[in-house]
């Protein structure tokens, strides 16, 4: 995290942040997600306790909120326990605690994290009541999360590439064009909308590169003047929105197709 202003504009400081982003964007959020929810349904309805529990006077709709609920609840204590973790090892090295701002921008960061977690746990879960088979649902969610952690990115650049190619002389408006278009498809990646909201977050870009237009050697000379917490917060805005759209989505699914479900006691 950014722990002082020198540690912040370093190279390594920001290769350090975005390599445990990258950690947390591609392994460690989405298999605990899908952990907690590929086998929410799927796995009561094979043992049998499905039916037992929907036989009592108890609302259907209360058991596919209650493992919803609970498993937001344990990313939560999660998510909580390791950015702690990091946060005070990091505080133990550098001898240096963080500003107010500093504070906020990790409690922000831990609410990225928890529903960028919720979505992979909603699609898990979505994918235990389609399929009545957990080994069908893990695999099912696995090849998910493998094709936007893998190869949705090569398929992207891929795109833009035909879309907007660069050519052998490439000017400046081309050379922006593609990376535009690149990043907009990019952004239909779940991975990818945490990876960049987290970034900004706990290292906010310097004021004036913030369009990339100007190079690293150039920025090398300005001035350190990061963004403040609210400019940071209208950056990110549409990241936060597009993953709850996509956590409520996946959930509504899941409710829709468990309320319509008929539950057989086997």
């Amino acid at each position: 995290f950014r722990i002082s202003g020198a540690l912040h504009h370093a190279g390594p400081g920001r290769a350090a942040v975005f390599g445990f982003l990258n950690f947390l964007a591609i392994f460690l959020i989405p298999i605990a997600g899908i952990a907690l929810g590929f086998d929410a349904i799927s796995s009561e309805r094979s043992s049998g306790t499905l039916s037992r529990v929907l036989s009592q006077p108890i609302f259907r709709d209360n058991v596919i909120n209650a493992k919803f609920l609970a498993g937001i609840v344990t990313l939560g204590l999660t998510v909580l326990t390791a950015v702690a973790l990091v946060a005070g090892y990091g505080i133990f090295l550098t001898g240096v605690p963080p500003l107010a701002e500093e504070v906020y921008r990790v409690f922000i960061f831990m609410f990225f994290c928890v529903i960028y977690g919720a979505f992979w746990m909603a699609l898990g879960i979505l994918f235990s009541i389609v399929f009545r088979r957990t080994a069908t649902s893990l695999i099912v969610a696995i090849g998910f999360w493998l094709f936007f952690a893998i190869i949705y990115g090569f398929i992207a650049t891929a795109i833009a590439s035909v879309v907007s190619p660069v050519g052998d002389n490439p000017s400046a408006n081309t050379v922006m064009a593609n990376i535009k278009l690149t990043n907009n498809l990019l952004r239909i990646s779940p991975n990818f909308l945490f990876v960049e909201a987290a970034t900004n977050l706990l290292q906010p870009p310097v004021a004036g590169t913030l369009t990339g237009l100007v190079d690293r050697a150039t920025g090398a000379f300005m001035l350190f003047n990061p963004l403040s917490l609210g400019q940071t917060l209208l950056l990110v805005w549409p990241q936060l929105t597009a993953l709850l759209a996509l956590t409520i989505i996946c959930f509504a699914l899941s409710y829709v197709v468990f309320m319509r479900q008929e539950v057989r006691a086997t």
